[in-house]
């Protein structure tokens, strides 16, 4: 979805920014936004918000134009983060150009962001959160959706540890004005 050249994506998304990441899960209601959430803080905490865009969306459409799940804006607000302002939306493959990195929380959505890509470029943009977290023992973050509001608080300690991780291993590279 592309709008005067620049990406739509129902939020203000600073494509110009030295490093742009997209968080992508099922339905953009549970996980994803909890990661953009956590993301933008530690952005905005490093001062960096001219330099890092972070958005998040769904690989699938159920949710589109939907608020975040009432037990992900209490997880996140119980963390001191503010979730309630977010709206699902899809992923356009179109996006891909715009983007460093696509981070996904399990293989399915890997599966479906990688098919979507049609370079190997866009393909390699395309990783599991988990991945930049060494500590963690699990691969994929579990969706909490069909669970208990317990569940969704572990999910956010675990999006917490691998986006801190994640922004450890790219803000050198900002820090130093690198793309």
């Amino acid at each position: 979805m592309r709008h005067n050249g620049r990406m739509s994506l129902g939020r203000t998304f600073d494509t110009t920014a030295r490093f742009r990441l997209c968080f992508v899960c099922t339905g953009n209601i549970c996980r994803s936004p909890m990661a953009e959430a956590v993301f933008l803080d530690l952005v905005r905490r490093s001062g960096r918000e001219g330099a890092i865009a972070v958005t998040s969306a769904a690989t699938g459409d159920w949710h589109v134009g939907e608020s975040a799940d009432r037990r992900t804006v209490d997880a996140l607000a119980r963390r001191g983060l503010d979730g309630a302002a977010h709206r699902a939306k899809q992923f356009d493959a179109d996006w891909f150009d715009d983007l460093d990195l696509v981070i996904v929380f399990d293989r399915s959505q890997e599966r479906t962001l990688k098919s979507w890509a049609t370079t190997e470029q866009d393909r390699s943009k395309v990783q599991l959160l988990l991945d930049f977290d060494p500590e963690s023992a699990a691969s994929e973050v579990p969706d909490p959706y069909y669970s208990d509001a317990a569940l969704f608080d572990t999910v956010l300690g675990m999006i917490e540890r691998a986006c801190t991780a994640l922004y450890r291993q790219i803000e050198p590279g900002i820090r130093q004005g690198a793309s």
